[in-house]
């Protein structure tokens, strides 16, 4: 099985194929729910936390950077924006690379927003990875972002929320 551009031989794997996508829907399962119940009351709900987040943390160079990293359609996007500019979390100012384009920036409000609820975010997180060592927690945390940038640089366009609705 390709990893990016390795292999990796599932004959040493433990579990039988098709089982780490039970896994994998179960954690996220766990997740989703702990993460919806974190972000109550956030502006824009989950996608709200996400927009914010990759705003500040990411600093996408504009609005189509942006909806491309979250893989968010560019209509659904500016409707999600428009609420969070009317709720004074972002504010879209010109995009100093084209003045055409708009770039997303936090408010004061939205970053004292953000702190708050990445300390509940981070609870949940915490909560869900309760079964495993400290260290357990550090290794998956990182496996798994080393897979899904994989499955990002494989598949740029794919969008998160749309495979929720597949899993098995």
């Amino acid at each position: 099985m390709a990893a990016g551009n390795r292999t990796v031989d599932t004959t040493t794997i433990s579990a039988p194929p098709g089982d780490l996508g039970w896994h994998l829907g179960m954690v996220l399962r766990g997740y989703q729910s702990r993460f919806e119940e974190a972000v109550e009351g956030m502006p824009g709900g989950i996608r709200g936390f996400q927009i914010l987040s990759a705003v500040i943390h990411r600093d996408p160079a504009n609005q189509q950077a942006l909806g491309a990293h979250l893989g968010i359609d560019r209509t659904v996007l500016t409707y999600l924006l428009d609420g969070l500019e009317q709720d004074g979390v972002v504010e879209r100012v010109p995009a100093p690379s084209d003045r055409r384009a708009r770039k997303v920036v936090p408010t004061d409000h939205g970053r004292e927003l953000l702190t708050r609820y990445e300390q509940r975010v981070g609870a949940a997180e915490s909560t869900l990875l309760a079964g495993l060592t400290p260290e357990e927690a550090k290794i998956l945390v990182s496996l798994v972002g080393r897979l899904a940038m994989d499955v990002h640089r494989a598949q740029p366009g794919s969008n998160p929320c749309e495979a929720m609705d597949h899993l098995p």
